[in-house]
């Protein structure tokens, strides 16, 4: 919408003044920005709940996984000692006994065959943990 204005030096012919008042939308956006702030801190507080007691234990928090390695020339490692790995299958299933939910990590070099890998983790099946996550490493960037 223009508004029309006398234009010209004879005064005849009206023509459309393209000017745009942003005073209003301004006004509006502080208002905005006010009601914004005054209502962002309510929406991050929850509902308010008068909560029960209860004499409960705390939860123990989750233990660490097992963290074994196998390296090149054919090294286990059990976090960071090495083991035999006559003794690794009493150990795991020692650890799993201990705590069943324990996940293992188990970190191979790129190099070991697959069937040396394959082995090891039937070594890990047999003591009996079944959480059994495979580690690598993320891409280089731009691969």
């Amino acid at each position: 919408m223009a508004m029309l204005l006398p234009g010209g030096d004879d005064g005849d012919e009206a023509r459309p003044v393209a000017d745009i008042n942003v005073t209003p939308l301004v006004d509006v956006m502080l208002v905005l920005l006010v009601i914004f702030m005054v209502t962002a801190p309510m929406l991050s507080m929850g509902v308010p709940v008068d909560l029960p007691r209860a004499a409960a234990a705390r939860l123990a928090p989750p233990e660490p996984p097992l963290e074994l390695g196998l390296t090149r020339e054919g090294g286990l490692f059990l976090g960071k000692e090495a083991i035999e790995e006559a003794a690794l299958a009493e150990r795991l299933s020692a650890e799993h006994a201990r705590a069943p939910e324990r996940a293992l990590h188990l970190r191979a070099d790129r190099g070991i065959e697959y069937g040396e890998v394959l082995r090891v983790m039937a070594l890990v099946q047999g003591a009996g943990i079944s959480r059994v996550a495979l580690v690598a490493q993320p891409p280089a960037a731009g691969r």
